[in-house]
C-alpha cells in the first residue's frame, strides 16, 4: 500500500485519482406502482403500530401499571399485554432477539432483503422524511434546481419548512419511544409541563437528534457504510431466493426507442434511465446485485410504467429468483422452489424455539425461591454440639394476590429450621407470606446434629452437604426449590 501511495505520488497533479471521493446526493424521483403501494401501506401500519401501541391500555388489577406494552424501569417489569416480565426473566427477552433473528434468516432465505427495503426502520422514516421533502420542494428535477439556484428567500422558506416539519418528526419519534418506558398519559404530561425529569429530556432529545440526522441527512448511508446486515445477509441466499434483479439476457443491447416500436429483434432496455432515478440507494440494478441494493422493488415499478407505454412486456427488471432469470433465458419454465434445506431448517429452529417459549411461558412457576448463605461465620458450634448455618431467603411472588408458602427441608435428614419472626409447625415447616408482586426476605437458621446418624449406627462427619429448600404454595400446591449447601467443621 505504501508504494502504492508513492508511486501516486509522483504523478502529475492532473492526473492523480483522488483518494476520498465527496458523497453524490441521491435524489430519487417519484413513482408509482406495486412495490411504492406496498411500501406506503407497510409504513403506515408500521408507524401507526409505533406510534400508537404506548396508549393501549390493559387491565392488569388494583395498584398494576394498565399500559399494554410497558418495559417499566424502576419497577423492575417489562408487561407485554398479559405477560409479565420479572429481571431474573430476561432470557424471554433474549428468546424473542432468537425469534427476530431467526424469524429474518428464514425471510430473507425466501424473499430476499424485504426487511431492508419494507420493514427497516431506517427505511420507513427514510421514506417518510422523503415524502415531506417532495412534499415541500417538489420531485426530483425541482429538488436538483432548487439545490443548484443561489440562496434567497424563497429556497431559505422551503429549506427551514422542510427542516421544521423533520425535526417535528424526530421529536415525536423521540417522545414515542419514551412512552415505552413510561406511562404514556403521564410522561407527555410532565414533558410538556416541564416536569419530567433530566433523564427522560436526555433521551427525548438524543432519539431526536439521531432520528433527524439518520432519515434525514445520512440516509442511504447509513444502509451502505454502517448497518452490517448487508456484509452477510448474502449468506441466507440462494440461486431460488427472491430478489430484484435484471433480465440481461432480454434488456440487452440496450437503446433508445419510441413508443409503438416493435420489441423484435432488439433489446428491450431503452436506457432511459428511470430505474436509477428512483432508487433511493442510486445504483443501477441493470448491473447486477450489489450490497447498495435494499430490495424495495421501486425499480421495477419504473421499468414496468416505461414498458407500458412502449407497449412491450412486463418485468424486465422483476422480482424474481436468479435460477428463474436462467430459465426464462433458455426459455425454460420458472419454478418457486421455497421449500429447501435452508429454509427447513431455518422454520424448523423457528418452530422450535417458539415452542420453549410458550411452554416455559405456560408452566413458569408463580414464586420464585433463593437462597444466599451468610458467609460470616460459615457455621456456629451450639453447646449441644450441633452446627448450624445460616441463610437468606428471597421468595418472589409473581402473582397480584398474597401467597403463603410452607417452608420444608430435603436431603438433610434430622434437620430443624427456624425462620426469625415465624413459628414452626408441628411438622418442622415454616409458613411464610409475601405481598403480591414482590419480593420478600427472610433468615432462616438450618440446625444439625454433629456428628449425626446416617444408619446401621455409622455417622457423618462430612464438612458439607447438599440439600434443598422447598417451598410449597398452601393454596395451589405449586413448589418453588432452591439447593443449598450446609457446611460442617472438617475432619
Amino acid at each position: 500500500m505504501a508504494l502504492a501511495a508513492e508511486a501516486t505520488a509522483r504523478l502529475p497533479p492532473e492526473t492523480r485519482a483522488p483518494l476520498y471521493a465527496n458523497r453524490a446526493k441521491v435524489y430519487p424521483q417519484r413513482i408509482s406502482g406495486v412495490f411504492r403501494r406496498t411500501k406506503w401501506a407497510v409504513l403506515i401500519a408500521l408507524l401507526g403500530i409505533y406510534y400508537l401501541v404506548p396508549w393501549i391500555r390493559w387491565d392488569r388489577g388494583p395498584g398494576a401499571p394498565d399500559q399494554a406494552v410497558l418495559i417499566d424501569m424502576p419497577g423492575r417489569r417489562a408487561y407485554f399485554l398479559f405477560i409479565e416480565i420479572w429481571p431474573q426473566e430476561v432470557y424471554y427477552l433474549a428468546g424473542l432477539l432468537i425469534l427476530g433473528a431467526i424469524g429474518l434468516f428464514l425471510v430473507t432465505s425466501l424473499l430476499g432483503r424485504v426487511w431492508c427495503g419494507f420493514t427497516c426502520p431506517q427505511t420507513v422514516w427514510t421514506d417518510l422524511f422523503m415524502w415531506v421533502e417532495r412534499w415541500i420542494e417538489g420531485d426530483r428535477n425541482r429538488r436538483l434546481k432548487l439545490d443548484a439556484a443561489p440562496l434567497s428567500f424563497a429556497k431559505a422558506g422551503k429549506k427551514v419548512a422542510k427542516h421544521g416539519v423533520w425535526l417535528v418528526i424526530a421529536l415525536v419519534t423521540g417522545g414515542a419511544w419514551i412512552m415505552y418506558f413510561n406511562d404514556a398519559p403521564t410522561v407527555l404530561r410532565n414533558i410538556v409541563t416541564g416536569q419530567a425529569s433530566a433523564a427522560v429530556y436526555g433521551f427525548v432529545g438524543l432519539f431526536t437528534a439521531t432520528t433527524y440526522l439518520l432519515a434525514g441527512w445520512a440516509r442511504e448511508q447509513v444502509c451502505i457504510y454502517m448497518c452490517p446486515w448487508p456484509r452477510f445477509q448474502s449468506a441466507m441466499f440462494d440461486e431460488h431466493s427472491l430478489v430484484v434483479t435484471y433480465e440481461a439476457w432480454r434488456g440487452e443491447p440496450r437503446a433508445n426507442a419510441k413508443a409503438g416500436t416493435s420489441p423484435e429483434g432488439r433489446g428491450h432496455c431503452i436506457d432511459c434511465g428511470l430505474c436509477v432515478r428512483v432508487c433511493p440507494t442510486g445504483i443501477d440494478i441493470r448491473n447486477g446485485q450489489q450490497l447498495d441494493c435494499i430490495g424495495c422493488g421501486l425499480c421495477v415499478d419504473a421499468c414496468n410504467s416505461v414498458m407500458a407505454k412502449m407497449g412491450w412486456p412486463r418485468d424486465l427488471i422483476t422480482y424474481d429468483s436468479l435460477a428463474n432469470m436462467d430459465a426464462r433465458a433458455r426459455q425454460g419454465e420458472p419454478r418457486y422452489r421455497f421449500l429447501r434445506a435452508r429454509t427447513i431448517i431455518y422454520a424448523a429452529l423457528l418452530v422450535i424455539v417458539a415452542a420453549i417459549m410458550a411452554v416455559s411461558l405456560a408452566t413458569r412457576s408463580t414464586a420464585g425461591l433463593n437462597v444466599l448463605q451468610v458467609r460470616a461465620p460459615l457455621f456456629v458450634r451450639l453447646s449441644d454440639g450441633s452446627i448450624r448455618n445460616g441463610y437468606t431467603l428471597k421468595i418472589a411472588n409473581k402473582e397480584r394476590a398474597v401467597k403463603t408458602l410452607s417452608l420444608t427441608l430435603s436431603g438433610l435428614p434430622g434437620a430443624e429450621l427456624t425462620v426469625i419472626g415465624r413459628e414452626r409447625a408441628a411438622d418442622g415447616s415454616v409458613a411464610v407470606t409475601i405481598p403480591a408482586d414482590s419480593v420478600a426476605t427472610f433468615n432462616a437458621f438450618v440446625r444439625l446434629p454433629f456428628p449425626r446418624e446416617v444408619g446401621d449406627g455409622e455417622t457423618s462427619r462430612e464438612d458439607s452437604e447438599h440439600f434443598t429448600f422447598k417451598g410449597t404454595d398452601v393454596t395451589t400446591g405449586e413448589v418453588a426449590s432452591h439447593e443449598a449447601v450446609f457446611s460442617a467443621p472438617a475432619h
